[in-house]
């Protein structure tokens, strides 16, 4: 059974920084194009930023130069790094393996496996 279990998530001052890891297990997902999107209350899951099975990198354009997606292989575990962080950033931080073809790497619908969500909450 696939289990994407996501953790490091809390709260921090804006200005802060916080790492996210989700760590896979039931298969492995070091070739594979992984994702994080997240939720704010009362808006759509968005797309934040992938890793592809190549290892290129794609973010929203709200990220970019402030959070940074790896990924460990040995430990089938992928990271966001969350730098800067603002107010806006608030929200349930998920992530997503097992990416189908025919799908934008943004469509939350091309993604299979996904984690419960961590919490991540930026305060004044």
């Amino acid at each position: 059974q696939v289990q994407l279990v996501e953790s490091g998530g809390g709260l921090v001052q804006a200005g802060g920084s916080l790492r996210l890891s989700c760590a896979a297990s039931g298969r492995t997902f070091s070739r594979s194009t992984m994702a994080w999107f997240r939720q704010a209350p009362g808006k759509e899951r968005e797309f934040v930023g992938t890793i592809t099975r190549n290892d290129i990198r794609w973010y929203r354009d709200s990220v970019k130069g402030r959070f940074t997606i790896s990924r460990d292989s040995a430990k089938n575990t992928v990271y966001l790094q969350m730098n800067s962080l603002k107010l806006e950033d608030t929200a349930v931080y998920y992530c997503a393996a097992d990416f189908a073809s025919g799908y934008s790497l943004e469509d939350a619908n091309g993604y299979m496996y996904w984690g419960q969500g961590t919490q991540v909450t930026v305060s004044s």
